[in-house]
């Protein structure tokens, strides 16, 4: 299964971004209203300048207390991306997340972002695909 196919499937298809100068209480916001684990950072709407995760707010909120949620999200951001493109194949893109240990990956073509994939979105790809797989060779094997 390639990135393109998990994309078509998602419900929104939204990409949902910031600016690096959004405050992190406004990004905050964003996740909570959009019921989202991350925001890309985008001076343009178009590029990925780097990625938020309401992982990040958390741990920085431990580490240095209440008051980041008023700095700007380029002071959190993850600004080394590791994105894929849509002609990836899914194993390819759970093996870097798993590695990585994050949760979501810009999809970027050209240079401009044209989704946002999570690891739930990965997951659901693959179980629907062994669920084919199964329901075929038990096909063959039933002789149908």
């Amino acid at each position: 299964m390639l990135v393109s196919q998990i994309l078509k499937t998602k419900a929104l298809h939204d990409i949902v971004t910031v600016s690096p100068a959004t405050l992190v209480s406004e990004a905050a916001k964003v996740l909570s209203e959009k019921r989202i684990g991350t925001v890309v950072v985008s001076r343009d709407g178009s590029t990925a300048d780097g990625i938020l995760s309401e992982r990040d707010i958390v741990r920085e909120i431990g580490a240095r207390g209440a008051g980041c949620l008023s700095h700007s999200v380029d002071t959190l951001m993850t600004t080394k991306l590791i994105t894929c493109g849509s002609e990836d194949p899914a194993d390819a893109v759970l093996q870097k997340m798993t590695d990585g240990r994050f949760r979501h990956m810009p999809v970027v073509e050209g240079g401009k972002l044209v989704g946002v994939i999570s690891l739930g979105d990965v997951v659901k790809a693959k179980l629907m695909e062994l669920s084919m797989e199964k329901n075929a060779l038990e096909g063959m094997i039933m002789g149908y």
